[in-house]
């Protein structure tokens, strides 16, 4: 990806999430300019991994397979006595795919903030990394049933999801109906190590630089003084 195609898609997010009335916390919109100020006692947000966080899979096209997530909340799994929960918001464009994958470890709910309407395909998982073709449970807004394997649950504005270790899950905005802001609230979130994905992707993306950053992704920021 290139650096200013990186830049424009945190312009259009901090619009798009702003348009649904969330409040970003104050560190979003930090300049690379006022990094060089933070010291220790910001290595929370250095350490728990928090901010920005573009992927486009390894695809190349990002608007067809391709994620943007702000981690607000974290703690760290090499640290017990931080946070034991995390939150993220996201922001899921119609028509654009995160590949299959599982959590190892991490438990998450996902939330439908407003927006259009997003979709999301469930297959158990087995042992061998393989989909399994039994029936997935289904937790929706306190309703648990069981669907098929392979089923897409549709989520609208306010309803919500969980999604338990194991289960692969792909999801993608509903043609016709715009983008979908998502909230997260999970157990601990560690990208470097709980990710199982079904086929081979680039969970990081490789930046071209052709213009100075508007914000640290959160895999740049400096280190502290």
């Amino acid at each position: 990806m290139k650096r200013s195609e990186i830049n424009q898609i945190m312009r259009d997010a901090v619009v798009f999430i702003g348009k649904h009335g969330f409040k970003m916390p104050p560190f979003a919109t930090w300049t690379i300019e006022d990094w060089k100020n933070k010291g220790h006692e910001y290595d929370e947000i250095r350490d728990s991994m928090l901010g920005w966080d573009i992927t486009d899979f390894g695809d190349t096209d990002f608007y067809r397979v391709g994620l943007l997530m702000f981690t607000i909340r974290n703690g760290n799994l090499n640290i017990p006595e931080m946070k034991t929960y995390s939150e993220k918001i996201l922001v899921v464009r119609e028509n654009q795919i995160t590949p299959f994958h599982f959590h190892w470890s991490k438990m998450e709910d996902i939330i439908n903030r407003g927006g259009g309407i997003l979709c999301l395909q469930l297959y158990n998982s087995m042992s061998d990394g393989n989909f399994d073709g039994t029936d997935v449970k289904i937790s929706k807004d306190g309703r648990n049933y069981c669907a098929t394997a392979g089923v897409i649950v549709e989520l609208l504005p306010g309803e919500s999801i969980s999604i338990p270790t194991g289960l692969y899950h792909k999801f993608w905005g509903k043609n016709g109906n715009g983008d979908v802001l998502i909230g997260e609230v999970s157990r601990v979130n560690d990208d470097n190590l709980d990710n199982r994905f079904h086929d081979k992707v680039g969970r990081f993306p490789k930046i071209e630089e052709d213009e100075e950053s508007l914000y640290y992704l959160f895999s740049e920021y400096p280190d502290s003084y």
